[in-house]
């Protein structure tokens, strides 16, 4: 069976793969590639955001002399790690849009490959 292209009213292409199609595409060098790089950034990523975010309520269950400890006035340390939570998340989401970039660019050549290889003549 040939998969053929169809066009929506928004003037997006879709290719309708059967289940064989989608395991060729699956074992191609190029889209194992992506997937292997994206998990390589996005579980590590996911691990460290979890662990941190955890971090402060176990620090102000296990450490709260610590955790109370003025800094400035009357921001204590557990003020400052709550507010770096947002920093930290603001930088794990800028190095994922840069990261994106390229996983787009590869994207776009295993999509491009797809195209050519079931397109009707």
């Amino acid at each position: 069976m040939e998969a053929r292209p169809s066009v929506e009213a928004s003037g997006v292409e879709h290719h309708h793969l059967t289940p064989g199609d989608w395991s060729k595409v699956a074992n191609e060098p190029q889209f194992r590639s992506l997937i292997r790089d994206k998990r390589r950034f996005i579980i590590p990523a996911t691990i460290f955001f979890l662990a941190y975010f955890l971090a402060l309520p176990v620090l102000v269950g296990f450490a709260p002399a610590t955790m109370e400890r003025a800094v400035w006035g009357p921001v204590t340390v557990a003020n400052l790690f709550a507010v770096s939570q947002f920093a930290m998340a603001w930088i794990l989401l800028a190095l994922y849009l840069w990261r994106a970039r390229g996983y787009d660019a590869t994207e776009r050549a295993v999509t491009e490959n797809v195209r050519k290889e079931f397109s009707t003549p």
